[in-house]
């Protein structure tokens, strides 16, 4: 967009005044910052997380995330997509007391669940046919906004850990600052990187991948993130082809490598499900360099988490 409105500017009017100079330098300066922050997720970049070389069935584990919007009403597109891909654990959020009902059938193929359904959009499923250890839900940083924390038990019997988030996003008029957000993120951050186990973290952030905030989660948590180096995978807006972006994100520890990451069809939703396909092995961690803070984003985390959110 800022490219466009550089190009535009300059086939459209003679620049000749010094405003006119200043304004395309500012707008080229700023269109360079942004080449840079998306340049770790395009094709050019290093991979930051491997992939595997030979698949072993007993350390792997597929998850479908999805942002269903909770107005939607189309549960049958969601659970066509759902068959077709047949993951071991799926991740619904935005879901109400309707998509608990319209997805119920789920249960059958799907034995172990964490089920909060809320009408406030942040109502949130999990289904999962591996077994879930421990499972918890909480509310972090409002008692009105939950997460998921539970372990799950591979087929191999290895224990990961799983946390599955949905935090508030900055809202014009009711939330204008991002705090409630990143001081859920970083709580959780700072939890993965202390329990220092095989661990996922999966949501709908409401942050894009590049953001200052997100690149803080992974540099606390020292998570990876499967993206960079392989594109965007934007999931939101679905009905809005020239404005989308990563707001879907999954995130894991250095134990596993990726089999694969896809987004995949719309069922009516204003985002796109995302599938990853992952897998833990032994050795991974000495394979793949850990994002590790600074002192300065150590210090700033820990004033994130200590600000006030009432």
């Amino acid at each position: 967009m800022n490219l466009l409105i550089i190009i535009l500017f300059l086939c459209l009017y003679n620049i000749s005044s010094g405003f006119d100079f200043i304004f395309t330098a500012f707008a080229s300066l700023n269109a360079c910052y942004l080449i840079y922050q998306i340049f770790p997720f395009t094709f050019f970049a290093k991979k930051s997380m491997l992939k595997v070389t030979q698949i072993n069935e007993m350390n792997g584990i597929s998850m479908i995330s999805s942002n269903v919007f909770q107005d939607n009403k189309n549960t049958a597109g969601c659970m066509k997509v759902l068959k077709k891909y047949n993951p071991d654990l799926i991740l619904l959020l935005e879901a109400d007391e309707s998509w608990d009902e319209g997805t119920k059938k789920l249960a059958k193929d799907y034995p172990y669940n964490v089920l909060v359904p809320i009408d406030n959009t942040y109502g949130m499923l999990l289904y999962s046919k591996l077994k879930l250890v421990d499972p918890v839900v909480r509310y972090l940083v409002d008692k009105e906004i939950p997460s998921i924390k539970t372990k799950v038990e591979l087929r191999s019997g290895k224990i990961i850990q799983l946390y599955c988030v949905h935090p508030t996003p900055p809202v014009p008029g009711e939330n204008m600052y991002s705090t409630e957000r990143d001081k859920e993120l970083l709580l959780v951050a700072r939890e993965v990187k202390e329990n220092n186990v095989p661990t996922i973290v999966v949501g709908d952030l409401n942050d894009v991948a590049w953001s200052y905030t997100t690149n803080l989660f992974t540099q606390i948590s020292g998570l990876l993130d499967p993206r960079k180096g392989r594109g965007f995978f934007n999931t939101f807006h679905a009905k809005y082809p020239f404005l989308r972006f990563p707001l879907d994100h999954v995130f894991c520890s250095t134990d596993f490598k990726l089999i694969s990451l896809k987004r995949l069809e719309n069922f009516s939703s204003d985002h796109f499900p995302i599938l990853i396909s992952l897998q833990y092995e032994r050795t991974a961690d000495s394979e793949q360099e850990e994002p590790v803070a600074d002192q300065q984003e150590i210090e700033l985390a820990k004033e994130k988490i200590a600000k006030d959110t009432n």
